[in-house]
């Protein structure tokens, strides 16, 4: 039976045509009429705003169809040492990861795929890393972005690299880019500048047993930072301890009243400590100071007791001191007035004058003089 099928393909579409199952030919845009025959056919369209060419009939056309490909699709094959980079019209749209086959359409986008050769290194030029950047800055995110590791450093920092566990040299301020295929990427962002760090919560014993809680504050730098990261994991954690184990050995050797008399011997005694053992790591300690010291709360209220008693026994001296000091001038006095009969009778008027200043009236008989004999006589 003659049948004849009619299909229609738009102008951003391509289809196959398939006849029994099997790829017979590619369809471009416009009306075809399809003779059938006894055969059971079926096109299939394609959009060309999507190029990648996802079907099964993929490796078939690769390995068979050397005429179709030249003239319908853009064919990548990509080796495990290889990695694509995928433009669309020009711009970066995809990153292709090693042992990639794929086809593309040709039509509306002209695609282009160069090939980098991942032994070549593991960073990326300068002009990919720019290219990088800015397509994150896009609507749509580009595709493959989890093949390559972008770093961004600081201006006041450096970044320090591993690849496959071999440290690498330090990364300067800027972006710097990397492909992570086949390679095992590590990186961390190093401060410069000067940094704080506070051991805090510190329960420590003195000599004399008396626990105490310290509080330390300390500023540092790196002063070499590859060297650093040689010989230790994590330095931050390293000055951590090195700071602990000063501490306490400035707190532990000492009394509790050395401590309370001296405290800046706590400073002293840590960083002359750092000092030691800081430059061959490429630390350097530029200050460290004690930020408080807390007692427990019987030894306070022993030392509240003792301090009372202090000023109390002081007060007492000074009373005392002065009461003698009160005595010896009424002693004095005294010697002037025996001597003396204008002194004395002075030191009457004056006596007189303060007992008028609390009587609101008085009545003298006899004069005078029989006032002062009257009071003489009232002693």
């Amino acid at each position: 039976m003659l049948r004849i099928m009619t299909v229609q393909i738009k102008k951003n579409e391509k289809g196959i045509l398939l006849r029994n199952g099997s790829f017979e030919r590619v369809l471009a845009s416009g009306t075809h009429r399809l003779f059938s025959g006894f055969d059971s056919l079926r096109v299939e369209t394609f959009a060309l705003e999507q190029a990648a060419f996802a079907h099964s009939l993929a490796d078939y056309l690769l390995t068979r169809e050397p005429e179709v490909m030249a003239e319908h699709f853009v064919r990548v094959e990509l080796a495990e040492h290889e990695a694509g980079l995928r433009s669309e019209n020009g711009v970066l749209v995809e990153i292709l990861p090693p042992a990639t086959r794929r086809l593309y359409w040709k039509g509306l986008a002209e695609v282009d795929v160069d090939i980098v050769d991942l032994r070549a290194g593991a960073a990326l030029p300068p002009a990919l890393v720019a290219r990088l950047a800015q397509s994150a800055l896009r609507a749509r995110p580009m595709a493959g972005l989890a093949g390559v590791a972008l770093v961004e450093v600081p201006e006041s920092a450096c970044a320090v690299l591993t690849v496959d566990g071999q440290l690498q040299p330090l990364l300067p301020p800027g972006t710097h880019g990397f492909w992570k295929f086949g390679r095992a990427l590590k990186h961390e962002i190093v401060e410069l500048r000067l940094q704080a760090m506070e051991v805090s919560g510190q329960d420590i014993m003195t000599r004399d047993k008396v626990g105490l809680r310290v509080n330390l504050n300390a500023a540092w730098r790196y002063t070499d930072v590859l060297l650093a990261h040689r010989q230790l994991p994590k330095p931050a954690e390293h000055l951590y301890r090195e700071l602990q184990f000063a501490l306490r050995a400035a707190v532990g050797t000492r009394t509790l009243d050395e401590l309370l008399e001296n405290k800046t011997a706590i400073d002293e005694t840590v960083g002359t400590h750092m000092a030691a053992r800081l430059p061959a790591y490429g630390l350097q300690l530029e200050s460290v100071g004690v930020k408080d010291i807390v007692l427990p709360g019987d030894m306070k209220a022993i030392l509240t007791q003792v301090v009372q008693a202090e000023k109390q026994a002081q007060a007492n001296v000074i009373r005392r001191r002065e009461e003698t000091a009160a005595t010896r001038s009424l002693l004095n006095t005294a010697k002037v007035m025996e001597d003396n009969p204008v002194a004395l009778r002075m030191k009457e008027l004056e006596t007189l004058e303060r007992v008028a200043e609390r009587i609101d009236k008085i009545s003298v008989f006899g004069g005078l003089d029989q006032v002062l004999n009257g009071l003489v006589k009232m002693r």
